[in-house]
């Protein structure tokens, strides 16, 4: 019949009134078939109603799962998000650290740099003056020796004139 076309209320009585009018024309027989016609066609509109009940069971079943699946995920994404600003937070403190420890860094560094330029300049300086301290030792040895010299010679000169000269003169007097 008529069940796929789609229809409107007003269209539905009209068709109702001229079934109306067709049925009373008919004889027994073909009343007999419409009825048959009909008891088909409302077997397979139940069967049709019955298999889109099964799936909109089905589709409500789907959309639950769905909308428990949402909220889980719902859930995770606040999680999610929690861990995020957590992990943001974390990575601000490192950078500050990491910003302090470079500044740190840099003011040690020039620090030692300063130091290392005085000792540097100090090395210089003490091997400078080690230098001029080993030529005042060589000066210093070089005098020691002609000094040892003279006084070997003297005390030579004092034994001979205590020992040998007893009696006599002494040299140079």
């Amino acid at each position: 019949m008529a069940r796929n076309d789609p229809e409107t209320d007003e269209d539905s009585h009209d068709s109702l009134d001229q079934l109306k009018e067709h049925v009373c024309g008919l004889n027994k027989a073909k009343l007999k078939e419409l009825l048959f016609t009909l008891m088909d066609e409302c077997d397979a509109l139940t069967y049709e109603n019955c298999m889109l009940k099964d799936v909109c069971a089905e589709i409500k079943k789907d959309v639950k799962e769905l909308l428990h699946e949402n909220k889980a995920l719902k859930s995770e994404k606040v999680d999610l998000d929690m861990k995020h600003l957590v992990l943001h937070d974390d990575l601000k403190k490192v950078k500050k650290t990491l910003r302090l420890k470079e500044e740190a860094f840099s003011t040690d560094l020039a620090k030692m740099e300063s130091e290392s330029l005085e000792l540097k300049q100090k090395v210089e300086s003490l091997f400078v003056e080690n230098n001029k301290l080993l030529e005042k030792l060589k000066q210093v040895e070089l005098d020691f020796a002609a000094n040892k010299r003279y006084n070997c010679s003297s005390q030579g000169l004092t034994w001979l004139n205590t020992h040998h000269y007893q009696n006599k003169k002494r040299l140079g007097l």
